[in-house]
């Protein structure tokens, strides 16, 4: 038997008010599952890690910011995050460079801010915090640690040994 589009259109309810109804509704609330509403913003530290005040960021870059500080960085790409706002990655571009910030700088103040954070609460071997902090390899964990505090990595584990 031939599929026509005209038997498509006719079975798939479109003629009829309640099923277009229900099929709008279960849209909705599969789109509501699939993008919850985000959770109260901790904006006091969106603040300490982005180092601005809560005034100078707009509503999507404090929503990135909350997403890179409780997600998994290792799975933290800028489409993951689009996709979690329910914006596409060149919205999400935009939106970031109209408050002057890339989501690359983002995520290294990020990083950054849980680096500090993992050290002041106890010593964790360079391998493990990189892996932690969404690097693929450990040099470049390395060399970003330099570039935040002027220290080699070996050089602040000494002051905890």
């Amino acid at each position: 038997m031939a599929f026509y589009h005209s038997d498509f259109h006719h079975s798939s309810g479109a003629n009829n008010p309640e099923a277009l109804r229900a099929t709008t509704r279960a849209r909705r609330e599969r789109q509501f599952s699939l993008n919850p509403p985000a959770p109260d913003l901790d904006y006091e530290q969106i603040s300490r890690a982005t180092e601005r005040s809560r005034e100078s960021l707009s509503k999507t870059t404090a929503k990135v910011v909350h997403l890179l500080l409780t997600g998994d960085l290792s799975r933290m790409r800028s489409e993951t995050i689009a996709d979690e706002l329910g914006i596409s990655p060149t919205t999400l571009r935009r939106r970031l460079r109209a408050d002057n910030i890339s989501y690359q700088e983002l995520l290294d103040m990020v990083r950054q801010h849980r680096c500090e954070k993992q050290l002041n609460q106890r010593w964790v071997p360079g391998k493990t915090l990189a892996w932690d902090l969404g690097y693929a390899e450990v040099n470049s964990f390395y060399r970003a640690f330099r570039r935040w505090t002027g220290l080699s990595y070996s050089e602040i584990k000494l002051q905890y040994v």
